[in-house]
């Protein structure tokens, strides 16, 4: 096997491709697309998202300390490519892309209704790292669409097509392939 070598970059992909909407103090609403975003803990469960300060979204979860992460799907694929190209200063993205904004439980940004995953975060930290600041987050809340909930009452990832993003591209995800410990799993 042959290998190029490369300067330092990101190559960690695939990254999922959400939807992050925010408020601001004003009653003012957007969301933006952020591919980079992850799991930090899970007790207590808590995220992260890194932003761009020049985003317009950026005062405003610095200001509120608080945003909604927002699972995309294959349907909601050219909004999210949208919502990431096109700035909240020049265009309403909720009404350009028919998405609608629902209350949160637990924090003053919105949901996207048409979301199969919606999980509320109240930011805890923020890292300043160069390019992005990053925003360390506890998940205060999370919503999970009844219809993609399997006979057992599991949340049946593949019923609702999600997304994920690598160098550019937008891609399905495929048929699952083995569940956690199957490698040990006896026979």
């Amino acid at each position: 096997m042959s290998k190029q070598i490369w300067k330092p970059g990101n190559m960690l992909y695939p990254l999922p491709a959400v939807l992050v909407s925010t408020a601001g103090s004003k009653g003012e609403q957007n969301l933006f697309t952020v591919a980079w975003t992850g799991t930090v803990c899970s007790d207590p469960p808590m995220l992260s998202i890194s932003v761009r300060k020049e985003r317009h979204s950026y005062a405003m979860i610095r200001e509120s300390g608080e945003f909604v992460v927002n699972l995309t799907t294959e349907k909601l694929a050219f909004a999210t490519d949208y919502c990431g190209v096109r700035s909240g200063r020049d265009v309403n993205k909720w009404k350009e892309m028919n998405l609608t904004p629902v209350s949160a439980e637990t924090v003053g940004a919105p949901m996207i209704a048409e979301s199969p995953v919606n999980i509320e975060c109240k930011v805890t930290e923020i890292l300043k790292l160069g390019t992005h600041d990053m925003f360390l987050a506890k998940v205060t809340c999370v919503h999970a669409e009844e219809s993609y909930m399997d006979q057992n009452g599991k949340f049946d990832l593949s019923k609702a097509k999600p997304i994920v993003y690598s160098h550019g591209t937008y891609y399905a995800l495929g048929k699952p392939i083995g569940t956690f410990g199957y490698s040990v799993r006896k026979k």
